[in-house]
């Protein structure tokens, strides 16, 4: 397994896409270990994809796709002006609140920074936040789409590991909403500080002003609810709210908000198409890995190894998530859950971790390596956009990044936060 991990990290520094790099350093162990005929790779890589459970990830990739296009971003933006559109730093508390009732809609993070660069990363810089200061509002915010329903990655992390997504998405619930606060409180902070929005803030909107944008945005805010809420009183399955969630789009873009017209609805099943490809592709590969992993026992070479460090099942936790912060860096956060949730979870269980609370700080560790250097996904999607040089990003990012490692550390150490709504239904 050392040669097929360096094979991977070579052809990673060589900008190879990661799905090819897993492919091929896998296909290099088949090509040089007697025991393994190569028919299993290619039987692997199917068996991968055929999962029913994993059917919710293209549905809910084209209903994110979808919403998009039937005008539901628009007016979720209205109403989270109408709500802190008169707080200093504005434009950047709505970001913030857009990321968390976009996170029930798009399910991915680099999707939702993709989307609030383009929609809002030039009207702040012209209102005069600094561009650094723009970027890692957008950047870090879109953390909150790893936890709130319907995490793609929770999804994916429940699929690997057989735990209840149903249980997921309300253990994220919590915690999204907590990441939301924090972010706002350093935004407002810094916003304070260097006087943004003195001079362009809006008055407080009345109570009929935001009940009139709610009430233009109750379509999408209903979503999220009814997804946790089918799935969880067995209403419909993941995958089978995921099919809900693309009728859902359809029916609210053609026949509520009439937005959603032929033009509109193709480029939406075209973009569905490449971002179902990617992600496909890397699950097929990853399963030949995978299997490669279990065939060598790694997983409880690993366990063995790291209760030999420590037996205390706290600081054996830190030193995973240690681990994960720092793949994540390198590694693009699918990849992660797919890999090395057979690996970790295991260990988990045997120190008394509940898997649930374990799939949040996953998520939400692997996730927030996509908006740090070097490697960064969401990072460079973002600065790219927005035309953010990625040294102003990193400098203006670090307020944002104690804000996450602080809440990381509470649900860590308090997993009642994440337990709470799974305990209660």
């Amino acid at each position: 397994m050392l040669m097929v991990a360096i094979i991977f990290f070579v052809l990673l520094f060589l900008n190879m896409p990661v799905a090819f790099a897993i492919g091929i350093a896998s296909l290099s162990l088949f090509a040089f270990e007697p025991g393994l005929p190569f028919e299993i790779a290619s039987q692997r890589m199917v068996a991968g994809t055929q999962s029913f459970p994993l059917l919710a990830v293209p549905f809910f990739i084209l209903a994110g796709n979808l919403m998009n296009s039937s005008g539901i971003t628009n007016r979720l933006i209205r109403f989270a002006n109408a709500l802190i559109g008169h707080i200093v730093g504005s434009l950047a508390h709505v970001s913030i609140v857009l990321s968390t009732i976009m996170g029930g809609i798009s399910g991915s993070a680099n999707a939702d920074a993709a989307m609030q660069s383009r929609v809002l990363g030039s009207p702040m810089i012209k209102r005069g936040y600094s561009g650094g200061f723009s970027a890692s509002v957008i950047a870090v915010s879109s953390l909150i789409t790893a936890t709130i329903p319907p995490s793609i990655g929770l999804i994916l992390y429940g699929y690997v590991g057989e735990v209840s997504i149903g249980s997921l998405f309300l253990a994220g619930i919590i915690p999204g909403i907590l990441m939301m606060s924090f972010l706002m409180i350093v935004t407002y902070i810094i916003a304070k500080k260097r006087k943004y929005d003195q001079e362009t803030i809006t008055k407080r909107s009345s109570l009929k002003e935001i009940f009139v944008s709610f009430k233009e945005s109750i379509w999408a805010l209903l979503f999220p609810v009814i997804l946790v809420v089918g799935i969880r009183f067995g209403i419909f399955t993941a995958s089978e709210a995921g099919a809900f969630a693309v009728v859902y789009a359809l029916f609210i873009g053609i026949f509520v908000f009439k937005e959603l017209d032929w033009k509109s609805l193709k480029a939406s099943i075209s973009q569905s198409v490449v971002d179902n490809a990617t992600i496909l592709l890397i699950i097929s590969t990853s399963a030949m890995l995978g299997y490669l992993i279990t065939y060598e026992r790694l997983p409880q070479s690993a366990a063995d190894f790291l209760l030999g460090v420590t037996s205390n099942s706290t600081l054996l936790l830190l030193l995973i998530l240690l681990f994960l912060l720092i793949a994540g860096m390198f590694i693009e956060s699918t990849v992660l859950v797919l890999l090395l949730t057979p690996i970790f979870l295991p260990i988990i269980e045997q120190i008394g971790v509940d898997p649930v609370h374990f799939g949040i700080l996953m998520m939400t560790i692997v996730t927030f390596g996509g908006m740090t250097p070097p490697v960064g996904v969401t990072m460079y999607t973002v600065c790219s956009l927005t035309d953010v040089p990625i040294e102003d990003y990193v400098k203006e990012s670090l307020p944002f990044f104690v804000g996450v490692v602080i809440l990381v550390l509470l649900l860590t150490f308090v997993p009642e936060v994440s337990l709470f709504l799974p305990s209660i239904f």
